[in-house]
């Protein structure tokens, strides 16, 4: 699906679900990871996960949009738009958008821990994913010296 034809489908789901029209951008945004879409307060403009139509077809594009399509009316009404408020969630219920979307690959990526801080009194240890200078800090439980050590890779390197 290209910009435009989701430009198209936006505008069609607009006027069928809410009687409005849909005056600005809806375009798909690569860069999104952990989110289906978002709704730019500034420019009222949408942007959509590619992802959720490649990996949950058409359907879950479909509840994103409306769930997005709320925020934007409900925001140029001057109604409550956020998650929290009443309207948002009523009018969401009404036209069958979806409150969650599910989860699709290539979400945030975790760093190993490949430090750990060790104390030299007590013994307390404290991962770390990054390295970091040891003589700048103390131990939080009996503020004695650390030492830095680097943790084993899983890949063996």
């Amino acid at each position: 699906m290209t910009d435009q034809e989701l430009q198209t489908l936006v505008e069609t789901i607009s006027e069928a679900f809410f009687g409005k029209s849909f005056r600005h951008r809806a375009r798909f945004n690569r860069r999104l990871r952990t989110t289906g879409g978002r709704y730019l307060l500034h420019s009222h403009d949408i942007e959509l996960n590619p992802r959720h139509l490649q990996e949950h077809g058409e359907a879950e594009l479909i509840g994103i949009i409306k769930h997005e399509l709320c925020h934007y009316h409900l925001h140029l009404e001057k109604r409550g738009y956020r998650h929290r408020d009443r309207e948002f969630r009523e009018l969401l219920k009404q036209v069958g958008g979806s409150r969650y979307c599910q989860q699709v690959s290539g979400g945030r990526t975790r760093l190993p821990y490949r430090y750990e801080l060790v104390c030299r009194e007590c013994g307390m240890r404290y991962k770390r994913k990054r390295k970091m200078n040891p003589a700048r800090y103390r131990c939080g439980r009996c503020r004695g010296k650390l030492s830095l050590r680097e943790l084993a890779r899983a890949d063996g390197s």
